[in-house]
């Protein structure tokens, strides 16, 4: 047996499309917001403003100096919050080694109705209480929930097991596929027997971003596996999963890259156009 493929690409192309006559009614405006010049945030921005792009909507990367102070910063989220121009934007992570601890700062500072990367701790909090709150969620997770219900996969009733407990992947998709009736597992670093749990997976999501993590061994014969984790190496981009040897016994898997990254995106441009919607129902 050997495993379908799970094109985020192909399931991002028609997310967007869908989106195109929305954005020529409402006009919206994206910016993207870069510290730095990481070669990883460099490429997933220019993906962001193509899509951006490719629907129509308005975009721009504001790029700051690498050396730019937490107060400083901070300005420039205030000044993006008041701009009655700008239906959304992202603050690009990771941020340079000396705003490490600036993060969940930063985060708490922007606005929640134009958080279109869905970090913000009203978003999160809205993902909570169930679907039908999920007005801006976190990316990466709307877009592998998006993948599922793409390809008909289904997850009431199915054990789920995610690999990874960070704020902006593995603990709000916990949610989401609680959210929908799934029996949920979370694993991370401190997971004692990693491989006991997720040779129970039905679905298997991992976001670690550890090379080669998840070998054939680990997978129970016909899981759909969905690898989130990305990892530079001298052979390129890798996931967590060893995608050669698991995809001869899984049912379904992303691959990486052309998986989940593409669905990311898709799912931020579909946050902006739901910030636009929702700003022009209400007077803010």
């Amino acid at each position: 047996m050997s495993a379908q493929i799970l094109s985020g690409k192909e399931v991002a192309s028609s997310v967007l499309a869908t989106l195109k006559p929305k954005v020529k009614k409402l006009n919206p405006r994206l910016v993207v917001v870069q510290v730095g010049d990481d070669p990883g945030s460099t490429s997933y921005i220019k993906q962001k403003i193509k899509s951006s792009e490719e629907v129509g909507i308005r975009s721009e990367c504001r790029h700051l100096p690498e050396q730019i102070s937490e107060k400083e910063l901070l300005e420039v989220v205030h000044a993006l919050n008041h701009d009655q121009d700008v239906t959304g934007f992202i603050v690009q992570l990771p941020l340079p080694a000396h705003l490490k601890n600036s993060v969940s700062k930063v985060i708490r500072a922007i606005d929640p109705a134009k958080d279109v990367d869905g970090f913000h701790p009203v978003n999160l909090g809205k993902t909570f209480v169930g679907p039908e709150f999920e007005d801006l969620p976190p990316a990466t997770p709307a877009g592998i929930i998006l993948m599922l219900e793409y390809y008909n996969i289904p997850v009431e009733g199915k054990h789920v097991v995610v690999v990874g407990h960070s704020n902006i992947v593995g603990k709000p998709l916990a949610l989401m596929f609680l959210n929908r009736n799934a029996t949920v597992t979370v694993c991370h670093k401190y997971t004692k027997d990693l491989a006991s749990f997720t040779r129970q997976a039905d679905i298997l999501c991992t976001a670690v971003g550890k090379a080669g993590l998840i070998t054939k061994e680990m997978v129970k014969p016909g899981a759909v596996v969905i690898d989130i984790g990305t990892s530079r190496t001298e052979n390129g981009l890798k996931g967590d999963v060893d995608f050669a040897s698991v995809k001869e016994i899984a049912s379904a898997i992303t691959p990486v890259p052309g998986g989940v990254g593409p669905m990311t995106v898709a799912s931020l441009i579909r946050n902006c156009v739901r910030a636009s919607e929702m700003q022009n129902q209400t007077p803010r």
